[in-house]
């Protein structure tokens, strides 16, 4: 049984980290398996860079740092550190495998724009 309180808090956490797509959470899991390690997440940072300003960057990585955010999508676990958080909160990461595109894209609210390459935002 849920409360509205516990959906509230879980209102609150989705609204704070990224969501990671079912298509997303699967591609990563069929990624991390091709690794053959099961200690690796999936990180997702913005720095620095680009055209616009800032760019993100998703990698796997084993590490835990102080103040990472870490949500579980479907077994997959997404790692946010604490100065990328506030500009990916809300954003929604997901993957395509069209003729029209092709690997992970980012769904950003925070964003303002991007540059002509779509490589970097602001």
């Amino acid at each position: 049984m849920t409360t509205s309180a516990q959906s509230e808090s879980t209102e609150a956490k989705a609204a704070t980290t990224v969501v990671l797509t079912d298509v997303a959470a699967q591609k990563v899991k069929a990624l991390i398996e091709q690794e053959g390690r099961d200690d690796l997440r999936l990180r997702v940072a913005v720095q620095p860079g680009g055209c616009s300003g800032l760019r993100y960057q998703l990698f796997f990585d084993e590490r835990s740092l102080d103040g990472d955010v870490v949500t579980d999508f479907d077994g997959v676990g997404v790692v946010v550190d604490r100065m990328s958080a506030p500009y990916l909160s809300g954003a929604t990461i997901d993957f395509a495998d069209r003729i029209d595109a092709q690997g992970f894209t980012i769904d950003n609210p925070n964003a303002q724009g991007s540059c002509a390459c779509g490589d970097s935002f602001h």
